[in-house]
């Protein structure tokens, strides 16, 4: 396969170009470069040079299929899962851990200089644990029947819903794969009725597993469209029986036409409908639906990194906002005077409330409401915000109360750079500088990568001085 002087590609669908790849971008695609136009390349890295077949293209870039290496780059490795060629779960196993990281501080960078025109940003070297494998707390897979009727469970191929089959994963907690195989037998022997997404029949849609890192317990959950599973008490207890780290199996119904995995109501069918897991020190309460950073190890260390960088002395007030189950609300608990969490989920409130009692940590006070309208009444001036929101980022009415309320210090956790971006643009001006923004690791094999950025409120000048 070749490119011919003789026969010159064009810039349209089908071409096939030769292109040097000089980046990766923030959706793990790798990135190059003809005729001045930028093209996007899955499977490739940075010093790859390639034959690609343009899929998708526009007038300044375009989309490209990757057809034949030409020469690998010095990045490129082995996968370590036979499937990582097919499966969508990750998209950089073909990359050397080292320079996963290199790529994703310079994503960082080029957000926080293209969105939040931030000049020189502060970015440090990435914080991580362990080898980049075998790091996943939790799991959700998708089930589907193959041609010949059997049960498959797995992750779907990259760019569609057609399931590629898992019997384990290099990505998760190994004490999960021996769950995989015999689950599948058992659900196929039940004669349980799988979902069918198109046909939108069936039941039984995904197998959703939760392991504590450090305690080994493990819950089971099943995502049925209602909860008439003949014979699941009995399977499940089966489970319970045959898996000594199997503390719960739970099931979850989710009758929506969405692509949400955990639908809003869960029951206990045999054992506990949670685990208890260690963090920083202090026990927690996880159930099947509950948001828990995935990699606890490289967590810890974060959190433990956010503490020491933070050095309170006790007599602050911190507010967290979007504080989930207090994850980071009780390790700031035990070193501040008082922290305030918010988090507009009942049931993770009653979680973070349990957790709280349990380590028998007192000066907290959990308020359930959207961050918008609880921080504006909040009746005591904190001397920290620190904020963890989903994806989207910040509503502009949390960065407006932010504005209003002027405490000293902030720390904005963030898992998308590019919101991150947006945000510390608004907030610097509004006074913030950001001082050092800290990468974390926590999504190894992917593109995806957390963020704690420190900023300090701008002393006034002595125009704005009283007189």
């Amino acid at each position: 396969m070749s490119v011919t002087e003789t026969n010159p590609p064009k810039w349209q669908q089908g071409s096939l170009i030769e292109v040097e790849i000089s980046d990766l971008s923030d959706r793990a695609d790798g990135v190059g470069r003809w005729q001045g136009r930028a093209v996007f390349v899955p499977d490739t890295v940075t010093g790859d040079r390639a034959l690609v077949r343009l899929v998708r293209v526009k007038s300044k870039y375009a989309y490209g299929k990757l057809q034949q290496l030409l020469t690998l780059s010095p990045h490129r490795i082995r996968p370590h899962c036979i499937v990582a060629d097919k499966c969508g779960g990750c998209q950089w196993q073909h990359i050397d851990f080292p320079y996963q990281h290199q790529a994703k501080q310079q994503i960082i960078i080029d957000a926080l200089e293209r969105i939040g025109k931030i000049s020189h940003p502060p970015v440090a070297e990435m914080l991580s644990r362990g080898s980049g494998l075998h790091y996943r707390n939790k799991v959700a897979y998708p089930l589907q029947r193959s041609a010949t009727g059997q049960v498959q469970a797995g992750y779907y191929r990259k760019g569609s819903h057609k399931l590629v089959n898992l019997n384990q994963c290099p990505v998760q907690d190994s004490r999960l794969d021996p769950f995989l195989a015999q689950i599948k037998q058992d659900i196929e022997a039940q004669g349980w009725e799988i979902y069918h997404e198109t046909r939108e029949t069936g039941k039984l849609r995904h197998l959703a597993l939760r392991i504590g890192r450090h305690t080994g317990e493990v819950l089971l959950t099943l995502i049925s469209t209602d909860w008439n599973l003949e014979g699941v008490e009995a399977q499940a207890n089966t489970w319970l029986n045959q898996f000594p780290e199997l503390v719960g199996v739970c099931l979850n119904r989710n009758p929506q036409r969405n692509n949400i995995i955990f639908g809003k109501e869960t029951r206990c069918i045999a054992g506990k409908d949670e685990l208890e897991e260690q963090f920083a020190g202090l026990t927690f309460y996880l159930r099947p639906d509950t948001f828990f950073q995935v990699n606890t190890e490289t967590a810890e260390v974060l959190c433990d990194f956010i503490l020491d960088k933070l050095a309170l002395t006790g007599s602050e007030t911190v507010v967290d906002a979007y504080c989930g189950v207090g994850t980071f609300t009780l390790p700031l608990a035990r070193q501040a005077r008082h922290v305030i969490g918010i988090e507009s989920q009942t049931s993770a409130i009653a979680q973070a409330r349990r957790s709280a009692q349990r380590n028998q940590i007192d000066n907290v006070t959990f308020h359930v409401g959207n961050v918008e309208t609880i921080l504006p009444q909040l009746e005591t001036a904190p001397d920290l915000i620190f904020l963890d929101p989903p994806r989207k980022g910040c509503d502009r009415a949390v960065l407006d109360t932010i504005a209003q309320l002027q405490p000293p210090k902030l720390v904005y956790l963030s898992c998308r750079p590019a919101t991150l971006a947006r945000d510390l643009q608004q907030l610097s001006a509004c006074g913030y500088e950001a001082t050092l923004i800290q990468p974390a690791d926590f999504f190894p094999q992917t593109a995806h990568v957390e963020c704690a950025a420190f900023l300090q409120a701008s002393e006034p000048s002595s125009d704005d001085s009283p007189s």
